[in-house]
């Protein structure tokens, strides 16, 4: 300030006729404090201040600016608009939809040296720019050099709002110079001579006290710099200074923060395609597509309040059970499924892009999503960034070009990714949150600078952006050496701050990362390590121990095969999935396995035998066609495209010739089809019904019924059912669902490597009646409060989904408590 004052002096000029450009927007308020704090020194009255700006903000005070045409506008909505426009003109329309994003982000970063052209001189410049990079190219460079030009002469042939600075008058401009040089204050500085003065806002100053924390882990870094922050706090210094180097590890750093109730202020912001109004509004776009998943639509669906929430659970619910992965496939069948359907409907015609947008809102006004936006500071940035506010899509009325759906979402997700969002600043902030080229000139008691490793904070960062080395020279765009240059001042700046913390971490993902070399240099003169700023506590160890819950009062009505084998094999499974009704939500999107080609055969094996049933004596090769016919309607049924049917192809002639074989010598001996998929059921007493699904039944010679199970896995493991007949349940358990005192029963393993084989389970009635005693006592001792303890060991707790509810993994060894050994097996 004293230095503006000298020259203001030595000028005669009055301060109201002083500008003064400070390089960042944060500045103008410090300017402004610092002005008024110096004026007890001077006779001046306190109401005169020179207008401190920033070149936008100047330029907003000398009246407004309304882009025309194709001029670069560094708002993505419009300029990937006119990306596309550009590429269709220079003959590169088919590559439209993968170039036009890369040939914005090319003329974006020569905007600021475009701008800082005057306006009659910018056209030659680019032409003049055009034939030196014309003569640099390879040939194998030839796209990207078109995208060069294109974007050059985008740049070259713009209007840009500071294009009113060249013609502004000041009696006095000063020029706040950065860490880095600005283009148009060069410009300004040749252009007006010497009404202009450039001032340092670097000035050299003595290092402060430095500490230094070498973190394990990412989540060590972030906990020890949160610390680091709290502690500079409780000492009274405020406000804090936190370097946004790593944005996840931010972002980190700020929600333990927030825990503690710390007031932060975030200049640096965040993409905002990242926010929840982001994803409310792509969620919509992406249920609307024709191929949309059912997890898509159900996901945006469970998120518009105006779609009734009991009647979404039971849709779910079912679509699940039968595994219904694309929602074209879902009937229009009811109200809820029926107002999806609409608002699907009316966001997929072609349409131009204002058209689209009144679509959009409409949509979103209909699924009860548009309240929440326009009540949230993200949703109203976002609003703003899509031009989604009433009478606001006439901004792209000179866009005729008619969009598919497809189009408009990738136009949407652009905007949203190139967007910014800055939360709400509070009055007063106890933490302020910024980039460490914005440390200059700030009034900060203490800094904390996390992501110090090697790769957060290279000596030589990379230079961004498609220009070659050359090019960039050409251009005048910042060399590598510029930008590390950059990067040495930002933190010999950094390291002046009163007091500073430096962290960085010593591993990410199982690999080895060394510290920066700025760093390192700290390192050779400073060598000790600070302690951890993180403060100790006690807390009271409380161990886990096994769940011994009670069924009394969650009596079961119906008992299935696999609920049986629940308790068998875990009582607290039984109690969690089966009394509790617990349960997983079946995937919709996962790759198809080994259950999936079990549902297939199943499917088709039911569709041939009872076409076959009503088939007088077929030939084999007709058999081989019957069944294949089986096949595809099975495929068909179950939704399985050609890719996706693949494996099962490749394996289905081997399966189908073993079967039909098979088939011959069942059917040799007398046995035949009668049922598949039978559903039965059997009481027992007054308080349980057995319930279940036969895959198949049959008809031996001397009229008796056969039990049949099919097995699509190992043969070992079906071997190993009838080894131990007292262990395996099922056949058994479907035993009892029939009424008949003589009846056989067998597993037929189909598998995909080996030929079909039978394994009849010997002496099945009286396995029955073992059971059904077991289940009768079994039901009786719940009945009567018996403790349903965690007992399961081995596989069943391996893939067991109450796993996170007994919290096996977390009991502690003790007397008469189960432990866990080395395999995650419990014994006692």
């Amino acid at each position: 300030m004293a230095h503006i004052r000298q020259h203001m002096q030595e000028r005669g000029v009055h301060p109201s006729d002083t500008v003064v450009l400070v390089p960042f927007a944060q500045l103008i308020q410090v300017a402004r404090q610092a002005w008024l704090h110096s004026m007890d020194e001077y006779a001046s009255p306190a109401h005169f201040m020179p207008r401190f700006e920033t070149t936008l903000n100047w330029t907003k005070s000398l009246g407004g600016f309304t882009s025309a045409g194709d001029d670069l506008t560094l708002d993505a909505a419009r300029d990937v608009l006119t990306a596309a426009s550009l590429l269709d003109r220079a003959g590169l329309a088919a590559h439209q939809a993968t170039l036009a994003s890369r040939l914005m982000e090319a003329a974006w970063s020569l905007a600021r040296l475009g701008a800082a052209i005057e306006p009659d001189k910018r056209s030659a410049w680019g032409v003049a720019q055009a034939l030196v990079m014309g003569s640099q190219v390879a040939p194998v460079l030839e796209l990207e050099a078109r995208i060069g030009q294109i974007a050059l002469a985008w740049v070259a042939n713009s209007a840009y709002p500071t294009d009113r600075l060249f013609a502004a008058r000041a009696d006095l401009l000063v020029l706040l110079e950065g860490l880095q040089p600005e283009p148009l204050h060069e410009a300004l500085r040749g252009l007006r001579g010497e009404r202009v003065v450039a001032l340092r806002l670097h000035q050299p100053a003595d290092v402060g006290d430095i500490r230094l924390h070498r973190a394990q882990d990412p989540e060590d870094e972030a906990e020890r710099a949160a610390a680091c922050v709290l502690n500079h706090i409780g000492q009274g210094r405020a406000p804090v200074a936190l370097v946004a180097q790593d944005r996840i590890l931010t972002r980190r750093v700020r929600a333990l923060l927030a825990e503690r109730g710390v007031v932060l202020r975030d200049e640096t912001g965040w993409t905002l395609s990242t926010t929840r109004a982001a994803a409310t509004v792509m969620g919509l776009l992406r249920a609307a597509a024709w191929d949309a998943s059912t997890d898509a639509v159900l996901d945006w669906a469970k998120n518009a309040p105006a779609l009734d929430t009991g009647a979404l659970a039971l849709l779910e619910a079912r679509l699940r059970r039968s595994g219904t992965r694309d929602w074209r496939a879902v009937p229009a069948e009811d109200v809820t499924t029926g107002n999806i359907q609409a608002m699907r409907e009316s966001l997929q015609n072609k349409r131009v892009l204002s058209e689209w947008l009144q679509a959009l809102r409409s949509a979103l006004r209909d699924a009860g999503q548009w309240q929440a936006l326009t009540q949230d500071t993200a949703g109203q940035a976002l609003l703003d960034a899509l031009r989604l506010r009433p009478g606001a899509e006439h901004a792209f009325a000179d866009i005729s070009r008619r969009m598919d759906q497809h189009a408009f979402v990738a136009w949407a997700s652009q905007a949203l990714e190139a967007a910014s969002f800055f939360p709400p600043h509070p009055e007063r902030s106890q933490v302020v949150i910024l980039p460490a080229s914005q440390l200059l000139g700030r009034v900060l008691a203490a800094v904390v600078f996390p992501g110090c490793d090697e790769v957060g904070l290279p000596a030589a960062p990379e230079t961004p952006g498609m220009w070659t080395s050359a090019q960039r020279l050409s251009l005048g765009l910042p060399q590598r050496d510029q930008l590390a240059g950059l990067t040495r001042a930002s933190w010999r700046y950094a390291l002046c701050s009163p007091h500073i913390d430096v962290l960085w971490r010593a591993s990410e993902a199982g690999e080895r990362l060394m510290p920066s070399p700025l760093v390192q240099e700290l390192l050779l003169r400073k060598p000790a390590l600070a302690p951890d700023p993180r403060l100790a506590r006690s807390l009271l160890p409380v161990p886990g121990v096994m769940p011994r819950p009670t069924g009394a009062d969650l009596p079961i009505a119906r008992l299935s095969a696999s609920a049986y084998e629940d308790l068998r094999r875990c009582p607290y499974r039984f109690f969690a999935l089966r009394q509790l009704g617990l349960q997983e939500s079946d995937e919709l999107d996962s790759e198809l396995g080994k259950r999936d080609f079990g549902n297939w055969l199943h499917a088709l094996l039911k569709h041939f035998h009872e076409a076959l049933a009503v088939t007088s004596a077929p030939r084999p090769d007709e058999r081989r066609v019957m069944i294949d016919v089986a096949a595809d309607r099975a495929t068909r049924e179950l939704g399985l495209t050609q890719s996706e049917f693949l494996p099962f192809a490749a394996s289905w002639p081997r399966v189908r010739a073993s079967y039909l074989k098979w088939l011959d010598d069942h059917e040799a001996v007398g046995a035949a089809f009668v049922q598949a998929e039978a559903s039965k059921q059997m009481a027992l007493g007054d308080d349980v019904t057995l319930v279940g699904r036969i895959d198949r039944i049959d008809q031996l010679a001397d009229g008796s019924a056969l039990v049949i199970d099919y097995k699509t896995e190992a043969r070992v493991k079906t071997a190993g059912r009838i080894k131990h007949p007292s262990e395996d349940t099922q056949l058994a358990f479907y035993a009892a669902l029939l009424p008949d005192d003589t009846l056989a029963a067998l597993y037929l393993n189909l598998g995909e490597l080996q030929a079909t084989h039978a394994y009849r389970q010997p002496g099945i009635v009286d396995l029955r009646d073992q059971l059904v005693m077991g289940i009768q006592d079994d039901m009786q001792r719940i009945a009567a409060g018996a403790r349903m303890p965690a007992l399961g060991e081995g596989s069943a707790c391996d893939f067991c989904a109450a796993r996170g509810l007994c919290r096996k993994d977390f009991w502690e060894s003790d007397s008469g408590v189960p432990t866990l050994n080395t395999s995650g097996a419990a014994h006692g």
